[in-house]
This record gives structure tokens, C-alpha cells and sequence, in this order.
């Protein structure tokens, strides 16, 4: 009888609650007010051949590429950060081979290193989710072949310092170090630059967040041109559909939309953790756009932001964060309805008092 891998059979289950998201969706770290106007003008403009021809992708690279200032040779677009996490997995995990990360983070990095037979070793955060960096260059082994570390942290918005990225990479010059900065708009600090002196460290980026290119599929991964090559062979050809790469150079040729966004997002992370501080909930200062807070009972929290049109995600059932939720930010107008449903929401559950907005 046909039987998936054993790999594969034994894999968790990720089911994000997509499903009802009825309300302002401050639950899945989205730009909450769209993409940038030049991407929706595109839209209209985009020819019937464009959707009947295999997508180019080298083109929008080189453009991508030159933005950040890297060659061509160490960019490679992916479908989404996810795609550039299962291509590093692809690339250099073999069964029994160990992959490290450092909990809580992001889901999809364990069921992409468990699907390519990798052994997890997951290394707790420290205290108040600091990055571990004495415990985690301990469990570097030479069977260490993978390393995936999201800074700033989803769903924490901690951030590791530079120096521990590099140290952790020095210390694993066997592994592929992948340094997912999905939220690096909304902290401002980057690590690509060390790619120059240290030939196994990867870094992803994303279109989903600040963009708002979330339903077009497009991230990128950068890293060592000879290391990339290795990638590509594993990568499709197509892997980008035509209307993401016709959209791109729009989205990232309308930096001062992206500014705006990002201040404004900003702003708000700034007057949410105010608001936490005030009414004496425990929060984790973030440099992402959510911030982390732990409001006992979770669901009931949950429910009851939903039943005010707000839509937030609970976290407990992570690592470390037991009673805790995630809250998206967006621009101010999106605050001011969320911190209105929030005041009312602690004083119904008794969490604190006090509240205000300001």
C-alpha cells in the first residue's frame, strides 16, 4: 500500500484560523490598509498575455537586487519566505541531520526541517524572550546542519542582537544560518551586510508585511553566490507567478508609501504598549508590528475582541506563552478602534483599570 514518508506522517499539523475573519484583522501581522496605490494602477493595466506566458523572473531580480545592493547571482525570489525556508531545507538537510531554532518562533520552520527527516533541537528563549546565544551555540553539534532564527522574533517581537547572529554562524560554519527579517521594516536593523564575511549565513525578506503583497506570494532569500547556485538547482523556475513580478517593482519603488506605513505602525506599537504598561498587563517590548501580551484567558479575550469587530490571535498554546495573545498594528485610525475595543474588553474581563488610549 502507498505510504507517505514516515517523515511526513509524523509531522504536526499547522492550521492557521483563516477561516470567519470577519472584522479589522489584527490577528496575522498583515499591512492592514493595503498595498501601495502604484500596485493596484498595475493591476489594471496588466495584458492577457501576461497571464497566458511562463512568469520571467530574472528581470525583477536584477531590480530587487540592486535595491538592496547585492548582486544578482546572491537574490533569488521565493513564493513567500515559506518557499525560501523549504528550499534551505531541501538544499541541505538529510535524514538524521540536526536543524536548531530557538522557541517560541515561527511554526513552519519545524514542519519544513522534520519533512526533510531532520532531528529538532529546540533551545528555549531565556528570560522575558531573550535571545539565548550561550545555549544555543552549546547545542551546535557537527550534525548541526540548519539553523533558523526570526529577528525580529514572530510571535514575541524580540530581536537578537548582531553579534550573537554572528557569533551563532561562526560557531556553525558546517550549517546553512538562516536569519529571517520578515518584520526588518518595522526595526530598521539588518544583518545582510555580514553575508560578506560569513559564507553560510542566509537572510529572508518578505512582501507581505509592510508591502501588503500578502495574497501575490513573494519573498526573497539572499546568501553566497555559490551557495545560491545550489539553491536555484532546487528551485522552480516559475516559482513566482506574473502578476507578483509585474506588481514588485511598483511596491518597492513606492518607498515613501512604505515609510509612511511603517511610522505610522510605529505610532501605534508605541500607544498599545503604553496602554499595556498602564493597566499593568505583562507585554514584550516589540520591534515588529504586534506586540505580545499575556491577558490570562486567552480565548475568552479572543471571543470577546471579535464580538467588537476585532480580530486578534491567541498565542498560548506556544512555548513560554501561556495566556498570551498577538495584536497586529496599523495606522492610527486602526489604533483608535482596537484601544477602544480593548478598554472595554479589559474592564468586562476584570484584567485591570484605568485604561486609556492616549
Amino acid at each position: 500500500m502507498l505510504s507517505p514518508r514516515e517523515a511526513v506522517r509524523t509531522l504536526p499539523s499547522y492550521h492557521p484560523p483563516l477561516a470567519g475573519r470577519h472584522g479589522l484583522r489584527l490577528d496575522f501581522n498583515e499591512n492592514t490598509t493595503g498595498c501601495s496605490p502604484r500596485v493596484l494602477e498595475k493591476l489594471r493595466q496588466l495584458a492577457p498575455e501576461q497571464f497566458a506566458s511562463y512568469p520571467e523572473r530574472g528581470p525583477v531580480e536584477a531590480k530587487v537586487a540592486d535595491v538592496l545592493g547585492v548582486a544578482q547571482s546572491e537574490l533569488l525570489l521565493t513564493n513567500g519566505v515559506d518557499e525560501a525556508i523549504h528550499l534551505l531545507c531541501e538544499t541541505y538537510l538529510e535524514p538524521g541531520d540536526e536543524a536548531l531554532i530557538v522557541v517560541p518562533t515561527y511554526s513552519m520552520y519545524r514542519i519544513y526541517m522534520m519533512a526533510a527527516g531532520a532531528q529538532m533541537i529546540s533551545v528555549p528563549a531565556g528570560n522575558d524572550f531573550a535571545f539565548p546565544i550561550d545555549e544555543v551555540c552549546r547545542r551546535i553539534s557537527p550534525r548541526t546542519r540548519l539553523i533558523a532564527i526570526a529577528n525580529p522574533n514572530n510571535p514575541t517581537g524580540s530581536v537578537a542582537p548582531e553579534e550573537d547572529l554572528r557569533r551563532m554562524a561562526r560557531s556553525a560554519p558546517d550549517a546553512a544560518v538562516l536569519v529571517d527579517e520578515a518584520y526588518f521594516e518595522f526595526y530598521g536593523q539588518s544583518i545582510l551586510a555580514a553575508r560578506e564575511q560569513l559564507p553560510n549565513l542566509f537572510v529572508a525578506r518578505t512582501f507581505s508585511k509592510a508591502y501588503g503583497l500578502a495574497g501575490l506570494r513573494i519573498g526573497m532569500l539572499v546568501g553566497d553566490g555559490d551557495q545560491m547556485r545550489a539553491i536555484r538547482r532546487v528551485s522552480s523556475p516559475y516559482n513566482i507567478n506574473a502578476v507578483a513580478l509585474a506588481c514588485l517593482p511598483e511596491a518597492i519603488g513606492d518607498q515613501a508609501y512604505i515609510e509612511r506605513y511603517v511610522n505610522e505602525v510605529r505610532e501605534s506599537r508605541a500607544r498599545l504598549q503604553r496602554v499595556f504598561a498602564a493597566s499593568r498587563i505583562q507585554f514584550w517590548p516589540s520591534a515588529a508590528n504586534f506586540v505580545l501580551a499575556r491577558v490570562g484567558a486567552a480565548s475568552s479575550f479572543v471571543e470577546h475582541m471579535r464580538r467588537r469587530g476585532i480580530l486578534v490571535r491567541d498565542r498560548s498554546g506556544d512555548h513560554g506563552c501561556e495566556g498570551c495573545v498577538r495584536i497586529t498594528l496599523g495606522p492610527r485610525a486602526h489604533a483608535d478602534r482596537l484601544l477602544a475595543a480593548l478598554q472595554e474588553t479589559i474592564e468586562e474581563l476584570g484584567i485591570a483599570q484605568g485604561v486609556s488610549s492616549r
